[in-house]
């Protein structure tokens, strides 16, 4: 409301509110805050897992900072962002959503100090982005190259990604499966490597043990054979991708038929059956003997499909289709005239599986696949749940170090290195900016603080001495074993992560604290009255007497 000669004059709606300066930072930065502070429990091996609870009664039990934030509805625009964070470093790297998250969280709680020593928030925020483009020049060069044939090591950093999971006891099994996966997926453009995990298809069966997941050479179709006569395997199947309905479509226009003699009902309808015949015979003509369908088939086209000994079946779902033209070698075909020998796929094996009362069809034993399926089995439903995240993540770090070839140590041991430096790197800087680049090499060392909290270790004493330890010559790498509660080389004790896991937790902590930073005023317009309730109760039932 602004006043002019003693009127009032009305700018926002009415029952819009507004906070400005320092109110507007402080209610965002806490907002923030504690987005951040919900995660920090779960960091690293002895972190602890939340239990989410949503409007349904549904159950999940994880200690995913992504998937966490993801399951809990938030309000708040600023926790919005930090929720926004976890997803962005989800969805580019796989891989360090809680890192990402809690510095994003210690960056702000820093800058909240300093805007209360009047340092001005875009001083803060340049001195933020400075510090972070020295941090990941100085990542670089300290990385350490890998050979993608190196598996052992591949091992490791898929290791190091599930250590804090609920599955710990099955990494290894999941672990080589990760790497086995995307191995098969992985192609060369130009003359670098990429893996698109996207063609690793993941599909949750309740049952068995976890050490029971497999990996497919093929993919896995969650459908069952559509006629019992069919037959329930095939060996080396000559497989056809049908994008078209084996049916006869019914017109779009209206038509009407006026048929006086009998006789001419029954070549009617004859005609009707020997347009599917024909369908069947220009499959069988093809040298088919499994048809994979997007769409429907028609129950007559069934019978003739298994009176050839044809295995069919329908409704696949797109995405797995594409798999399976990657996997089988073969092209999907959405006009079945077009369909050619050479159009078909080829695998080892096709059979249809019963898990429990589930049937499933298995496109197994391909010769080069593109696309592989990966059956996880655990006892519990929360268990496979957890076992999907798990791989997710082990996935995603195997297929980061395919994109990206170099690795850094975990354990807080990059982060210690990184802080040390920039605060020799702040000196050199001077000015106000100084103060900013300090409080972000502060930040960075909440990380290895948060693994020692988190074990249940003394923080103070530990920073002491993994401080002390980076002063050495050989202390790049050195970090906190939160078993013994000593600093040790996490390069040798094969803690390894993905460089580009780091930089992307950076570079979307550093972007989500500098936009609430910089946010002096928040305009919340008012929210619309509740909806009446109709008379006589919902859906207008009349009041229960």
């Amino acid at each position: 409301m602004a006043y002019l000669a003693g009127q009032p004059v009305l700018i926002l709606k009415e029952g819009t509110s507004r906070s400005r300066g320092r109110d507007a930072q402080r209610s965002n930065m806490a907002a923030a805050k504690i987005i951040a502070e919900l995660v920090k429990s779960t960091l690293g091996p002895r972190g602890m897992d939340k239990m989410l609870v949503d409007t349904l009664g549904d159950v999940t039990v994880t200690n995913d900072g992504a998937a966490i934030l993801d399951e809990i509805e938030v309000q708040n625009p600023a926790a919005k962002m930090m929720v926004e964070v976890a997803k962005a470093q989800d969805k580019e790297v796989g891989d360090g959503t809680t890192t990402a998250v809690v510095l994003a969280g210690e960056l702000l709680r820093r800058a909240e100090e300093l805007l209360q020593d009047q340092i001005h928030a875009t001083t803060i925020v340049a001195g933020y982005k400075s510090a972070a483009d020295k941090a990941l020049e100085i990542l670089n060069q300290v990385a350490v190259p890998v050979d993608l044939n190196d598996k052992e090591t591949l091992n490791k950093a898929a290791l190091t990604s599930m250590r804090s999971k609920i599955i710990e006891g099955a990494r290894e099994h999941l672990a080589k499966i990760s790497i086995d996966a995307v191995d098969l997926v992985k192609e060369k453009r130009g003359d670098v490597f990429t893996a698109d995990v996207d063609n690793i298809q993941l599909v949750k069966k309740q049952g068995k043990s976890v050490l029971d997941t497999q990996l497919v050479k093929g993919v896995i179709v969650d459908k069952e054979v559509v006629h019992p006569r069919m037959p329930k395997m095939v060996k080396s199947p000559n497989i056809a991708l049908l994008d078209a309905a084996l049916e006869i479509e019914k017109t779009e226009m209206s038509a009407e038929i006026r048929i006086t003699d009998p006789t001419k009902m029954k070549m009617f309808l004859d005609q009707e059956t020997q347009m599917m015949k024909k369908m069947v015979d220009k499959i069988k003509t093809s040298g088919t003997n499994v048809v994979l369908c997007q769409k429907g088939i028609d129950d007559m086209v069934q019978h003739f499909l298994a009176k050839e000994g044809i295995m069919a079946v329908r409704r696949i779902k797109q995405s797995d289709m594409e798999k399976l033209a990657r996997a089988t070698g073969g092209r999907v075909v959405t006009d079945l005239d077009d369909l050619k020998a050479e159009d078909l796929g080829h695998a080892g094996l096709a059979e249809e599986r019963k898990f429990g009362e589930d049937k499933m069809v298995f496109i197994e034993g391909c010769k080069d696949p593109k696309a592989v399926g990966i059956l996880i089995r655990a006892g519990l439903e929360r268990l496979v749940d957890e076992a999907e995240r798990g791989l997710k993540d082990s996935l995603h770090v195997v297929a980061d170090l395919v994109k990206k070839n170099r690795l850094v140590a975990g354990g807080g041991a990059i982060e210690a290195e990184l802080a040390k430096r920039l605060k020799e790197y702040a000196a050199k800087v001077g000015g106000r900016e100084q103060l900013a680049i300090e409080a972000f090499a502060e930040s960075l060392e909440f990380i290895p603080k948060t693994l020692a909290e988190n074990a249940g270790l003394d923080p103070i004493d530990i920073m002491v001495t993994l401080r002390s330890s980076h002063e050495k010559p050989d202390g790049l790498w050195m970090g906190i074993d939160v078993f013994t509660g000593k600093p040790v080389n996490m390069m040798k004790s094969g803690v390894i992560e993905p460089t580009v896991v780091k930089e992307q937790a950076i570079k979307s902590a550093v972007e989500a604290a500098s936009m609430i930073l910089r946010i002096d005023d928040v305009i919340a317009a008012a929210k619309p009255p509740p909806t009446p309730m109709p008379k006589g109760g919902p859906e207008g039932m009349p009041p229960e007497m």
